[in-house]
C-alpha cells in the first residue's frame, strides 16, 4: 500500500511494520469478513506481520473482495460468511463492518467458537455492548477492538513504554487532539447516517477515550461534559463534524479531547493527531502522523522530565507488539494485548459521551 494511499485520509490508514512473527505458518489461521471500512487492511497487515495465516476473505460485494485479494494475494474468497464460521481451522475473524453491524457479526463469530477482532468503534448502542458482554461471558471468546491510534502508531506504543518505566511519574492528565480529513466523496453513504456510524464521539472519540484509560491506568471514568456540532456540513445533517469531552477517571486522572473533520487540504497527512500526557514528574507529547513545518516525519515523541528534554523519532524502532500479543492471547487464553474489560470500558464511555452530548451547532 503506497504512502500516498495511507495518508490521504484516515479511513485508508494501514501502516506496515517489520515482520515479528510469534507463530509459524499455519499455526494461527484467521479470516477477514466485512470490508466496509478500510481499516481492515491495517488489521490484516498487523496480524500477518505477527505470523498469522490469512485463509479466507468474505464480503457480499465482489469488488471489495477483489481489491482485498489484490492487496493480499493467495487469500481464498469464501462463498459465504457461513463457510468461514464453519471452518474449524479459523481461530479468529477480523471484521470492519458498518459500525452498527459490528456487534451482530461479533455475536455470530463467538457463537461459532471463534475469537473476534473488530474495527473501532465496536458498538453504536449500549444495548449492543450489553449483548457482547453477555456473549463473552457465555462463550469465553474474545471481542477485541482495533483502537488503531494507539495500537498501530509507534509513538503511541513508545509512550506507553515510557510511562510503564516511570519516565513521567504518575499520569494525572491526558490531552488528546484527533483531527481527521473528511474527504467526503470517498466516504460511503452509511458514514453520514448517525444510526450507522454512531456519532463522532462514539466513532473517532473511541480512540481518545481508550488512550486515556490506558495511559492513566484507569479502569473506569465519568464523562463530565461532552459536546457535538455540525459547523460546516449542512449537506450532511446527521454528521457531527466536531466533538469534544471532559472525563475524570475513578483514580483521579482527567482528560480533555477534541475530535473533528476539519483537516485542511494543505496538510500532508490525514490529521495532525497529537497527545500530551502530563505526569507528576514530567510530560510526553506525541506528534503522531506529522511534525508540521519540518522534515522530521511522523512518530515524534517529546519527553521532558527531571533528567532531560528530548525529541525522539521512533519510526521503525518500536513496532506494533499488540498483534503478536493478541495471537498469543487467543492461543493461551491470556489478556496481555488488551483486557476484555478495557476494550469494553472504552466503548461504554464513548457511547455515554455521545448519548449525553450537548449540541452546540447545527
Amino acid at each position: 500500500m503506497s504512502t500516498a494511499f495511507q495518508t490521504a485520509d484516515g479511513m485508508n490508514y494501514a501502516p506496515k511494520g517489520k515482520p515479528a512473527p510469534v507463530v509459524g505458518p499455519g499455526e494461527f489461521v484467521f479470516a477477514a469478513v466485512a470490508l466496509d471500512h478500510g481499516h481492515i487492511y491495517g488489521m490484516t497487515n498487523g496480524l500477518l506481520e505477527a505470523g498469522a495465516t490469512l485463509k479466507y476473505v468474505y464480503d457480499p460485494d465482489p469488488a471489495k473482495v477483489a481489491a482485498f485479494q489484490k492487496q493480499f494475494p493467495g487469500v481464498r474468497a469464501a462463498a459465504s460468511e457461513a463457510e468461514v464460521l464453519s471452518d474449524p481451522e479459523v481461530r479468529l475473524v477480523a471484521g470492519a463492518a458498518v459500525t452498527s453491524e459490528r456487534c451482530a457479526l461479533g455475536l455470530r463469530v463467538m457463537d461459532a467458537g471463534k475469537d473476534y477482532f473488530t474495527d473501532k468503534a465496536p458498538f453504536t448502542t449500549l444495548e449492543q455492548l450489553a449483548a457482547a458482554r453477555k456473549k463473552v461471558a457465555e462463550t469465553g471468546r474474545k471481542y477485541m477492538v482495533y483502537y488503531s491510534e494507539r495500537l498501530h502508531v509507534e509513538s503511541a506504543v513508545y509512550a506507553g513504554q515510557l510511562i510503564e518505566q516511570g519516565a513521567i511519574g504518575k499520569v494525572i492528565q491526558v490531552l488528546g487532539l484527533g483531527p481527521h480529513r473528511l474527504n467526503a466523496p470517498s466516504r460511503p453513504d452509511w458514514f453520514f447516517k448517525k444510526e450507522n456510524y454512531g456519532g463522532i464521539l462514539c466513532d473517532i472519540g473511541s480512540h481518545q477515550i481508550e488512550q486515556f484509560l490506558f495511559y492513566a491506568g484507569e479502569t473506569d471514568a465519568t464523562v463530565v461534559r461532552s459536546q457535538i456540532g455540525n459547523y460546516a456540513h449542512p449537506e450532511y445533517p446527521e454528521l457531527d463534524d466536531f466533538g469534544d469531552a471532559v472525563l475524570v477517571g475513578a483514580g483521579g486522572a482527567t482528560q480533555y479531547f477534541r475530535v473533528d473533520w476539519f483537516t485542511p487540504d494543505g496538510l500532508g497527512t490525514w490529521g495532525d493527531g497529537r497527545t500530551v500526557i502530563l505526569g507528576t514528574e514530567g510530560y510526553i507529547e506525541l506528534r503522531k502522523y506529522i511534525d508540521v513545518g519540518t522534515d522530521n516525519g511522523p512518530n515524534q515523541v517529546i519527553l521532558v522530565n527531571g533528567d532531560r528534554e528530548q525529541k525522539i523519532n521512533v519510526t521503525g524502532k518500536v513496532g506494533y507488539p499488540f498483534f503478536g500479543q493478541l495471537i498469543l492471547d487467543c492461543i493461551h487464553r491470556t489478556e496481555n494485548a488488551m483486557t476484555q474489560a478495557h476494550a469494553f470500558k472504552a466503548a461504554e464511555l464513548c457511547l455515554q459521551a455521545q448519548a449525553q452530548a450537548v449540541v452546540i451547532s447545527k
